[in-house]
Parts: structure tokens; sequence; C-alpha cells
């Protein structure tokens, strides 16, 4: 049976009151919460975006442009008079690895530099000629790749030498927007983590990836608990927030797993937005951390382990907008696996886990005159499937402990047949995690554990759980090896 998400009334919420702020690939979002969880009817607001792209790799978004849209966000569900001072807290997360060059007077001197910017390609290259990428990785739980600090910090010292000179500090777009906001840049350790520059044993940044990348520890935030919220004078614009408190911004993935239910080492989180990933949260550090994936520090104690996929629901969007698709795509997701279905290997943006190229883009294989849009609409979604599933043959020895794969997101929600595929391609159940907004609903969570730790919480809200087909796990057993030799092809061109 599904449960869908228990929205509450504003009357009947139960106090303390949070509001939490989502800004994401396609939407800056916000909404009040109670002290279980739930959702406050009415007050709830979406501000829809879109990154700006260019074939050169450009992904990048205006921070001032995500400033208002917050800014929007907070007018709409604060405004209601019944509210009065209940919200205790101010809860924010974003998509994770932004960054933006801050001059002394807070200004941003770039645009924000998303997850997907692929300018620094060359960086990364140079970079690992003269690191050790394998002993990098394993201190700070991170590859050499363009999402993160080290090499975006050297491409930009080549390309916009100017603007480095001027920079004072580095941030990412959640430590801007609270910076603008009320005047602090509140670094979760999550955020600091998602740099690729953290120690994910010690919390501490490392000092060669910082000589690497030409920046001192000065120029970043130290990570802050996400534990630990300030008391934050917020502007007299929104007299509802006067009482509450403002936690640190943490990163996207870390609020998808507490929003999911997957709170420990064997829950094993599928997310299914823009883009994608493979994450369970573990107390520790993943030892060894397998050099496919990557291992954040996420908190005092705990660590993220995964691997990112960078276009799921953008590479279903990209096939919904090109191709001519039947009505529904219902019938093509449920029928029987064919070998006639093109091959697909779904890299629109390029490569993260587990194989790492930047650069790498889309392939289509196996396309003859006899295939119709519906059945390139399948070996996409195949293709995306196979891409978690590669992810999660190198988790595996580092997180055997895995009973459950709870599947949350836009692609699941929207498609939920989709589901059917993933779990055949991965050959175990995969339950549907129905709520609506489940990464926003992490981020309340994670600050009612602080403000309300003894008030119980709703229940999560589930769908159905897809079982895998030991004839179609067999197919795509066969399929993914042939995956793997494209791929390889792909990677020695």
């Amino acid at each position: 049976m599904t449960r869908t998400d228990d929205d509450v009334a504003l009357d009947a919420a139960l106090d303390p009151l949070v509001l939490a702020l989502d800004i994401g690939s396609t939407a800056t979002r916000g909404g009040v919460h109670d002290a279980s969880g739930r959702r406050v009817q009415g007050l709830q607001h979406k501000v829809p975006h879109a990154f700006t792209v260019a074939p050169d790799g450009t992904s990048i978004i205006d921070p001032e442009q995500a400033t208002a849209e917050v800014e929007q966000v907070l007018d709409a569900v604060t405004g209601d008079l019944r509210l009065g001072t209940r919200i205790a807290g101010v809860a924010m997360d974003t998509f994770a690895a932004s960054l933006i060059a801050v001059d002394a007077a807070g200004r941003a001197l770039t645009p924000c530099l998303t997850y997907a910017d692929a300018r620094s390609a060359d960086a990364v290259t140079a970079l690992r000629e003269e690191l050790d990428e394998q002993a990098m990785q394993q201190r700070t739980g991170t590859r050499l790749h363009t999402s993160y600090h080290a090499p975006r910090l050297r491409w930009l010292a080549a390309v916009e030498p100017r603007v480095v000179a001027e920079t004072a500090v580095w941030w990412s777009l959640g430590e801007y927007v609270l910076a603008r906001l009320v005047g602090h840049p509140l670094a979760g350790t999550s955020t600091v983590a998602w740099t690729g520059l953290l120690d994910r044993r010690t919390g501490e940044f490392d000092a060669e990836l910082l000589a690497a990348a030409g920046v001192g520890p000065e120029q970043l935030s130290a990570p802050r608990d996400v534990t630990e919220p300030v008391p934050a004078a917020a502007p007299a614009r929104w007299p509802a927030l006067a009482g509450a408190v403002w936690f640190p911004v943490i990163t996207d993935g870390f609020a998808s797993n507490i929003g999911s239910g997957a709170t420990d080492a064997t829950v094993l989180t599928a997310s299914t937005a823009t883009s994608g990933a493979l994450r369970v949260l573990l107390d520790g550090p993943a030892d060894p951390l397998p050099f496919g994936l990557w291992n954040y520090r996420v908190d005092a104690g705990r660590t993220l382990l995964g691997g990112a996929i960078n276009d799921v629901g953008r590479a279903v969007s990209w096939a919904q907008s090109t191709l001519r698709l039947s009505p529904t795509v219902t019938a093509v997701l449920t029928a029987p696996p064919s070998d006639a279905t093109p091959l697909m290997l779904p890299y629109l943006t390029g490569e993260r886990a587990p194989g790492w190229v930047g650069g790498a883009r889309a392939v289509l294989e196996g396309v003859s005159a006899a295939t119709d849009a519906d059945a390139m609409f399948r070996g996409i979604v195949e293709g995306v499937a196979m891409t978690y599933a590669r992810v999660a043959d190198e988790l595996h020895p580092a997180a055997p402990q895995i009973l459950e794969v709870a599947a949350a997101g836009r692609v699941s929600n929207d498609q939920p047949e989709w589901l059917q595929v993933l779990a055949d391609v991965l050959g175990r159940p995969v339950t549907h995690v129905t709520r609506r907004r489940a990464t926003q609903h992490g981020t309340a969570l994670l600050a009612l554990h602080v403000l309300a730790p003894d008030v119980p919480r709703a229940p999560r809200a589930v769908g159905a759980t897809y079982e895998p087909r030991p004839a179609h796990v067999e197919h795509y057993a066969e399929r993914r090896a042939r995956f793997a030799k494209v791929y390889d092809a792909l990677v020695r061109g």
C-alpha cells in the first residue's frame, strides 16, 4: 500500500516549526515543517530555474538570482500571521560542489560554478600527473575531477588571474546566500567535504591539495557540525523568523539520505533527481575506500559513501523533449527487455562515478532502421539503470550489510515503473520512497534532531517494492558486459 505525504494544517502542527530550504538543479524550494517532520499545508513554495550551460562545459547559475529566489520563498511561506514566532529554525541544503569567488566586501566575482561545470578538465589531467591520486583519495575521500575545487581553482588561476587575485574567500552557493541573508556564511561539514579538500578522518583541510590548488585555509570556511546553529538576526522583512536559529548549509546528498529514511548502513539510497547517486550512511570512514567512489565526512562521526551520476532526470527529460515518444511511456517501461533495444551510455554532461571521466559524452549503439523513438527511450532508461549498477558493484565490498535500496526523487515519482528496470539491473529489491521533496524533508529532520529530539517523527512514505525477476536479471547481466566494453572503448578513444 502506498503511503503519501502526511501534510498537516498549521493549527494542528506540532511545535517547534522548522523552515527548510532546498536549492536544487531545477528550482529553489522551501517550506515549513512541524516537529514530527510533516509539511505544513499552504506554507510551501517553489521558484524554478535552470543552469546556464554551453558546449565548452560551462554549467553555472547566478548567485544573486539564487539569493533572490530564496527571498521569494521566504516571502511566500512566512507571510501567514498565524505563524507568529513559532518557527524555531531555518535550515538549508544546496546542490553539492558549488564554487563562487568572493571579494573582501562579500561580492561575487564569478558566477556559481555547479557540479556539472567541466571546463577544468585540463587541470584535472595536470593534477593527476603531479599528485598520487589514490593516496589523496584515501585521505579526502574524493578523486580528482572537474566537480571539485582543486582543478577548478587551478583552471581559474590560468583563465581569470585578475579575479583570483581579487578573491578574498571561496564560498559555496549556500554560504553566499546565508551571508547575504543573515551575515554568516555557515558551512556545514558536508558542504566543505564536497570541495574535495577535506580530510575525511580528521575534518581538517588537506595541505597537499591546498598547495596544489593555490589556496590557503583562511580563504575557505571552516566546517561546522550540523548540530551547531547560530542565533542570527533575520531581516525585519520576515518577522516570523525573529526567534529562529540558522543552521549551517548542508549538501543535498546528505539531506536526501536522511529524508529517504536511509539513516544507517543497512539502507542504500538511490537518488533519482536531475542528477543521481547511490549513497549509504556509515559510522566513520569507509576503509578501504573503493577507487571509483567517494566518501564524504558529513558530521563529527559519520561519512557518506557512494557515487554520483550526472545525468538521470536530465537524460529522461532530454529524451522526452527530443524524441517523438508515445503519449504514455508506461508500456515502454513495463515491457520485457529486448536484445533489439539500443544500448545507451547516458553521459550528456560527463561521467562521475565510478570512472570519473569528466569529458565523456553519450554513446548510442545498436540503432537500426527498425528502431523507433520508444525503443530509444527504453535504451536510455536502461543505460541510466546500468550506471547505477556500476556504482553498486564498487560499493558492495565496503558496505556489505545493505538490506534495502530506497529510491527517491522526481524520476521515480514521475515514472515509478522504471524502478522495476532498476531492480532487474541491480538484481536486488528496490523500494519506492514516495515522499515529495525527500531532500527538503531530510534538511528539516536534521534541524529537528537538534530542536525537537524527543518528538516522534511521522513514518516514512513508501510505495511498492520491486522485486528483481530472475530471467530479466540474467538478460541485464549480459547487457552490462556489453555496456562495459563500449565504456572501455569510449575511455580509450
